[in-house]
Parts: C-alpha cells; structure tokens; sequence
C-alpha cells in the first residue's frame, strides 16, 4: 500500500510538473490578420507554421534555441525579430531572461515564447476571452502593425516597472549601508548583477524597435502612421536606460560607501587590538621573568617587608603598570586613542 501511495505521488508530481510546461497554443482571428501564439512550442508546430507562412529553416533554429542574441532578418513578405525581456518574477535577481520570437506579415503575427512573459500571456488571455471587445476592435480592426506595438508596450512598461522596482530596493540598501549592525555587501552584489542585467535588455530593445518601427512600415495601412506610436514605446525603453544609468551610478557610490566603511570599522577593530596588545607588553615580559625558577629581587627567598608581606606582588605591579600608564598618555597625546 505505501508503495502504491508513493508510486500516485510521483505521478501527481509528475503530472503537476508536465502541466507547469504545458504547450499552449492559440489562434486569435481578426477581421484582416490571425494571431498565433506559441507557449512552450514543438519543433513540429513551429514547422507546420514555417511550411505554411514560408518561414525562413535558420529563423525556425533560432526560435528553438533557448538563448539566441537579438536580431531582425526582413524578407518581402514579412519580417522575423526575436527580443529579450525580463520574466514575470516577483523578486529581484532573475537568473535568465526571457526569448521572445516573432514573425510578422501582412495577415499574420506569429509569436513563440516559454510562457513566462506575463504581460504577453495576459494580452492573450484578454483578447480570446473578449474580455474587453473595445480594445480587442481596436487591435485587430487595423494592421498587424498595431497589435505587435500592443505586445512590445505592454512588455516595455513591465520592463518600465521592474527598473522602478529597483529603486525602491536602492532606498532600502541605503539605510543598511549606514547600519554597522547588517552586512549588505552580498545584497549590493546581487542588486548590482540585476542592474546590468536589465542593461543587456533595455540597450540593444532600442535599437531593435526603431529598425521594427521602419520594417513595419510596409504592412501598414495606408495613412496609417504606427512610427508616432513606437516612438512612445522607444521613450519608455529611453526611460528605463536613464533609471538604470542613476541606479548603477548610485550603486557603485554604495559599493564604495559601503567598502570605505567596513575598512574604518576593520581598522577600529585592529586599532583596538594592537593596543591592547602593546599595553599588555610590559606585564608580559616581567611576568616571563619571574616565571622562571631563579633568584630575582623580590622573588623566591627573597623577604621584602616594606609594604607588608605583600611588597613584592604590589612591586611587581607598579613596574608593570607605570610603563602602561605611560604609554597610553604618550599614544593619546599622538591621536592614536580618541574619544
């Protein structure tokens, strides 16, 4: 029986796994262009859309691939693009990003990712569900032109968010880094891999929206000018640059700050200890002395009464704390002990 009941969880477990992974894929027809969306996609799917769409074999290998660098290949009939955003995580410090492919025609925008794009998979939900009929009109009652300036918005703004997000984390490290109490130096390290993360993505999206703002110029509807609408998109990503920029400059003054002080405090701590120890030089030499079993004043056989029976202990004393005493006026009169 227990090995039945472990044999059904692995199962359930299995089968949790498989559905987290699942293939999704959905065709979303407007009055003049289908959307096809393809979560976690088969070489198979992808192929049967090459064969009908006469995709490029090299494009379908680099929709395949898990990490392909951003490019734009245009044909006459359509053209291919595949970008790079960050997934939909609730905290900082995202291991990889997320691929986004893309192939847009005439009467066709095809997109292919792992499903981890909230935003993109929301815009989906929206439009097959109708949800909001008056936004779905508006995308797919034009080119296919507006719909791809939809998708890239709403993954700009998120995009958008998360740079803002990681303002909010510089104004929590910058308390820990005036906090003798926290070590902030792994959260500093963290934040600072983020950053440039977030770089690598926002830098070259630029450059890809403006040639994806020219290419989609020939499927566009006459009178039909989508450039004054990537030209908001290319702000927000200007947008993102700019917070990313300020949060690195701010970060290395946190770096920085946060390297000075953990010296100061290092050193203190040293300080602290090289005295103590320097004062301790006197009394560790007399009493090295009169450890040793040998005639000394004061010592063994020795009968010094002037104090009391105590005379040679209190001698010893005095002789090691006069040169203490003295050295620490002569340490504090050069500023090595303050406060």
């Amino acid at each position: 029986m227990k090995k039945g009941f472990i044999s059904n969880r692995l199962r359930s477990g299995k089968k949790s796994i498989e559905e987290s992974i699942q293939q999704r894929i959905e065709t979303i027809e407007g009055n003049r262009f289908s959307w096809i969306d393809l979560q976690n996609p088969d070489r198979t799917d992808v192929e049967e859309l090459a064969k009908k769409y006469h995709f490029n074999s090299l494009n379908i290998e680099d929709c395949m691939t898990k990490f392909e660098l951003p490019k734009l290949d245009s044909y006459d009939d359509h053209f291919f693009v595949i970008l790079h955003f960050p997934p939909a995580s609730p905290k900082l410090g995202i291991v990889k990003n997320s691929q986004l492919s893309i192939f847009l025609g005439k009467d066709f925008l095809v997109t292919i990712h792992q499903g981890d794009l909230k935003p993109l998979v929301d815009l989906v939900d929206l439009c097959k569900t109708n949800s909001d009929s008056q936004r779905k009109e508006r995308l797919f009652g034009k080119s296919s032109g507006v719909l791809l300036h939809e998708i890239i918005d709403v993954l700009v703004d998120d995009l958008l968010h998360t740079s803002r997000r990681i303002i909010a984390n510089l104004d929590d490290m910058e308390d820990g880094v005036f906090d003798e109490t926290k070590s902030v130096a792994r959260s500093i390290a963290l934040l600072r891999r983020e950053i440039n993360r977030l770089r690598r993505i926002a830098n070259p999206l630029k450059r890809f929206v403006l040639e994806m703002a020219n290419n989609v110029k020939r499927f566009s509807d006459e009178g039909e000018d989508l450039v004054l609408f990537f030209d908001d998109v290319i702000d927000h990503i200007d947008k993102v640059i700019e917070t990313l920029e300020e949060s690195r400059e701010t970060m290395e003054i946190y770096k920085d700050t946060d390297f000075v002080l953990s010296s100061e405090k290092t050193n203190k701590v040293l300080a602290v200890l090289t005295i103590i120890f320097t004062l301790a030089i006197p009394a560790t030499v007399i009493g090295t002395f009169y450890g040793m079993n040998v005639n000394l004043p004061g010592g063994t056989g020795a009968e010094w009464m002037i104090l009391g029976p105590y005379t040679s202990f209190i001698i010893i004393i005095l002789a090691s704390a006069i040169p203490v005493v003295l050295m620490f006026v002569y340490f504090k009169k050069l500023g090595w002990i303050s406060g």
